[in-house]
C-alpha cells in the first residue's frame, strides 16, 4: 500500500471523517449573513442567529436559529466530549512532529512542506477541512497541529471547542 493509501485509510477511520467527507455546499454569502447577526449567550451556552428567508408568498421573514456545542458535535459526528483535551503539551507535539519527518527547526513557524509526504497530505486534508482560513494553506495554525497530534497519537481531543 502506498503512503497516501495508508493515510487515506487512517483518515476514513478517524474522528474527523465526516468533516473531511461532507459534501454540503456552503456559500460564503450565507456564512457571512449568519455570523453578522450571531450572538453567544454564556448563561445558556447557546449560539443564536437570525437569518432572513422567503416564505411561500415570496415575503421575507426572519428565522431564529439556535444551537450549542452538542449540536455541532452531533452534526459533524466528531466523537469528542467536553472533558477531552483542548491543549496538548508543546513538548509532546514537537516530539511527534520530529517523528513525522519535520525538516528544520521545531521552534519556529513551520510549513506543511517541511514534513514527510504522507504527513504533508494529512496536514493538507485537516487544514482544508477544519481551518477558518481563506488562504495560507501551507502554514498550519497551533490548534490544527494539536488536532493532528491527537489524531496521529489516537488520543481524545475536544475538536468541537476549537472548530
Amino acid at each position: 500500500m502506498t503512503p497516501f493509501k495508508d493515510t487515506a485509510k487512517f483518515l476514513q477511520e478517524s474522528m474527523v471523517n465526516k468533516a473531511l467527507n461532507d459534501r454540503t455546499v456552503v456559500y460564503e454569502s450565507h456564512v457571512r449573513m449568519f455570523w453578522k447577526s450571531t450572538r453567544y449567550e454564556e448563561k445558556e451556552k447557546m449560539i443564536y442567529s437570525a437569518i432572513q428567508k422567503r416564505d411561500e408568498n415570496d415575503k421575507k421573514i426572519d428565522v431564529e436559529i439556535k444551537f450549542n456545542v452538542g449540536d455541532l458535535r452531533r452534526l459533524l459526528d466528531l466523537g469528542d466530549t467536553d472533558e477531552d483535551l483542548t491543549i496538548i503539551s508543546e513538548r509532546l507535539c514537537k516530539g511527534l512532529w520530529c517523528r513525522m519527518g519535520l525538516e528544520g527547526n521545531v521552534n519556529r513557524n513551520f510549513l506543511k512542506s517541511m514534513f514527510s509526504r504522507p504527513y504533508k497530505f494529512l496536514i493538507h486534508c485537516i487544514i482544508h477541512a477544519l481551518s477558518h482560513r481563506k488562504g495560507a494553506y501551507d502554514e498550519p495554525s497551533d490548534y490544527i497541529m494539536n488536532i493532528i497530534t491527537c489524531l496521529v497519537l489516537n488520543r481524545p481531543y475536544n475538536i468541537a471547542c476549537v472548530v
